[in-house]
Parts: structure tokens; C-alpha cells; sequence
């Protein structure tokens, strides 16, 4: 066998389906809902619409948002459609090797390690700046070495709570998919119940002078929103990872990746109407423009709640 014909040799689907015969089949639509909205909403709800919004898209960056979502449906819907006719875990990757070959299936690999260091490096340093907005809040201060990246000059060498968090969760993660699932649908209800206290509130403090103008970076800056936001949504593809743990593939398993996607999108964009119109776009661009809207609108105690939303974020 030739050399090309070698890294282009493509795997094949029943050894690939057989491989995981050992999986118990126990997750169903429920679970991979759970399972794509702990991987999507996580820190980055409670970040991304105040930052992004500050410095490329201003108050349209909820159209920002339902962009990225119409661009994520179409990937959405090629998970689904793989996902349901080959039920085997491995998620992209697997399927490159199956339909493509060893050297694509590679290349998408390494390029699904690269997306996954990219979202756990934001949602942990996410994590990071609202639990020191948390201590805070009590009088307590990190010390200024050990609560940011590493930049010596500027006195900071490691950010400790954000290395600790990937730890406890990847030590979570070990324990097996039962326990992380039961975890991961306490810290789901957690976590939409903060984020629809936040909604529920904040609209009463909604000034429509502050979503004007509406779109200040003109429309260039709503699509250079969505390609900054886009990463957001990233996460939903773990639920085609778990396909040979699910009920019925064909039917639960584009269920929960459709699911996952329509609730992604309303709880980002009503986070972003409610946060551009409490507090003027130009001010948010902080480490944590929730609770940061919160403190501007004298409501100190529910930005102190809502600086524990990021913790159930963290996890999966």
C-alpha cells in the first residue's frame, strides 16, 4: 500500500460503531439537552455580551448573536444528520476519519484540541474574574500575583483560580458520564434560573437611551460581532460525542443538538437586550458586565447571586 493511499485510508464504520458496543445506552433527549446547554451557556453568557458589545458590535450585538446562531444551525444541522447515522463517539473527528480519511480525520483532531483550549481558557479566566467579584463583595482580595495571566511586568504570573476550576472539573469528568450528568443537569437548572432572575429584573431598569444608536460600529461591526460571539455557541458538537451513550440516536440525537441551539439563542440574545439597555454600551467593557449592571443600578445584593452564576458555567 502506497503512502498517500495509507493516510488517506479511511476507517471502517462497523469496527467504528463496534468499538464503543461496551457503552451502556442510557442518555435521552433530556439529558443531551442538559448535556449541550451546560456546554454552551457557560461563563461566556455573563462576558461576551458586555465586552463584545463595548468594543465591536454596541447594543446590536443581539443581532450579533442570532447571526452566529443562523451560521451555527447549518453545522448544527450537519451534526445531527452524522451524528444520527453514525452513532459512534469521537464527534468530528471520528467522522473525518470515516468519510474522508486518517490525515483529515487528524487535522480535524487537532483543530477540535484548538477550539477546546481556546473555550476553556475563556470560561475559566470568566470563572476567575467573577469569583474574585464574589470575594470581593466580603472584603476579601486575591493577591494580585496569583489573579491573572502571565505578565511579570505587570506583577502577574499565574491566574491560580482558573487553573484550579479545570482541574476540578476534569477530575469531575473522570469519575464517568452518570456522575457528570447528574451534576451537569443540577448546575444546567442553576444556572437558567440566575440567568432568568437577571432578565426578569433587569428589565425593569432598561433605559432605551442606551440602545442609541443602535448599531455604532455600523453593520460591519454587527458581522464582526458574530464572528467574535460564534465561539459562544461552541459545545454543541459534544453532544454528537456522546452518541453511543444515547437512547434511539436517529431520533434523540438531532433533538438534542436542534434543542440545544433554539435555547442557546434565546437566553444569549435576552442577556444582550436586557445588559445594553441597563447600562450605556460604552461601560462595559470589564472583566464582569452583569454584575458590573447590576452595581450601576444600586442592586448590589442580586449582583452578588448572579457573580455565582459563572460557577455552574464552568462546568460541562
Amino acid at each position: 500500500m502506497s503512502f498517500w493511499s495509507k493516510i488517506f485510508r479511511k476507517q471502517d464504520v462497523q469496527t467504528a460503531v463496534l468499538a464503543d458496543h461496551q457503552l451502556a445506552l442510557t442518555m435521552t433527549t433530556r439529558d443531551l439537552i442538559a448535556l449541550g446547554i451546560g456546554a454552551v451557556i457557560g461563563t461566556g453568557i455573563f462576558i461576551l455580551p458586555g465586552t463584545v458589545a463595548a468594543t465591536t458590535a454596541g447594543p446590536g450585538i443581539a443581532i450579533s448573536f442570532i447571526l452566529a446562531a443562523v451560521v451555527c444551525s447549518l453545522a448544527a444541522m450537519c451534526y445531527a444528520e452524522f451524528s444520527s447515522a453514525l452513532p459512534v463517539a469521537g464527534s468530528a473527528y471520528a467522522y473525518g476519519n470515516i468519510v474522508f480519511g486518517q490525515i483529515i480525520g487528524w487535522i480535524i483532531g487537532w483543530a477540535l484540541i484548538l477550539e477546546y483550549m481556546l473555550a476553556v481558557a475563556s470560561v475559566s479566566t470568566g470563572f476567575a474574574g467573577y469569583f474574585s467579584s464574589l470575594l470581593s463583595g466580603f472584603g476579601v482580595h486575591l493577591p494580585r500575583a496569583i489573579s491573572g495571566s502571565f505578565d511579570p511586568g505587570h506583577g502577574t504570573y499565574i491566574n491560580l483560580v482558573a487553573v484550579l476550576v479545570v482541574l476540578l472539573v476534569g477530575a469531575m469528568l473522570s469519575r464517568g458520564m452518570r456522575t457528570s450528568m447528574v451534576v451537569s443537569r443540577t448546575m444546567v437548572l442553576i444556572k437558567i434560573a440566575i440567568i432568568i432572575l437577571f432578565v426578569g429584573v433587569g428589565v425593569f431598569f432598561i433605559k432605551p437611551i442606551n440602545w442609541h444608536p443602535y448599531m455604532p460600529f455600523g453593520f460591519k461591526g454587527i458581522l464582526g460581532g458574530a464572528s467574535t460571539v460564534f465561539f459562544a455557541y461552541l459545545g454543541f458538537d459534544a453532544v454528537s460525542a456522546s452518541a453511543p451513550e444515547v437512547k434511539k440516536p436517529q431520533r434523540t440525537l438531532p433533538r438534542g443538538i436542534i434543542g440545544t441551539l433554539i435555547i442557546a439563542t434565546i437566553l444569549y440574545v435576552a442577556v444582550a437586550v436586557v445588559l445594553t439597555g441597563m447600562v450605556k454600551y460604552t461601560r462595559l467593557d470589564v472583566a464582569n458586565p452583569v454584575s458590573f449592571a447590576l452595581q450601576v443600578v444600586h442592586q448590589p445584593q442580586l449582583a452578588g447571586i448572579i457573580a455565582i452564576g459563572p460557577w455552574p458555567g464552568c462546568l460541562p
